[in-house]
């Protein structure tokens, strides 16, 4: 079974690669970014089954991320955003512009492992 792909969004570096650890420890390949540039440039490359991004990046909020993949690119790759802005306004303008899930920071690990294997589970 080949692996699934997972594009990880992340600026703040311990986290980023806490969660690269334990994802490829769940079985994922990896691609890690860590501003929008990144994002853009491994959307067009990697080809991701999902997609796992913080909201506050540089260069390309993930805000805007959604706003690329599903009206500039078309894709229906499944989108978590992962945020320490979990504010309500921030969680609504997420799905409005085509999040599946949205998890607040502090986030737990096996949680978000949880939550991937529920959205591949939907495509």
């Amino acid at each position: 079974m080949n692996k699934k792909r997972l594009l990880l969004a992340e600026d703040d570096e311990l986290l980023a690669e806490l969660l690269n650890f334990r994802l490829k420890k769940g079985g994922y390949e990896v691609k890690l970014s860590s501003d929008g540039r990144e994002v853009k440039e491994h959307l067009d490359a990697y080809s991701p089954d999902l997609i796992i991004s913080d909201i506050m990046m540089p260069y390309f909020s993930g805000m805007e991320l959604i706003d690329y993949v599903r009206n500039e690119l078309n894709l229906s790759t499944p989108i978590i955003i992962i945020s320490s802005a979990g504010n309500e306004e921030n969680v609504l303008t997420a799905f409005e512009l085509g999040a599946n899930d949205f998890i607040s920071k502090p986030i737990s690990p096996s949680e978000l492992l949880v939550r991937i294997e529920r959205e591949l589970q939907k495509v």
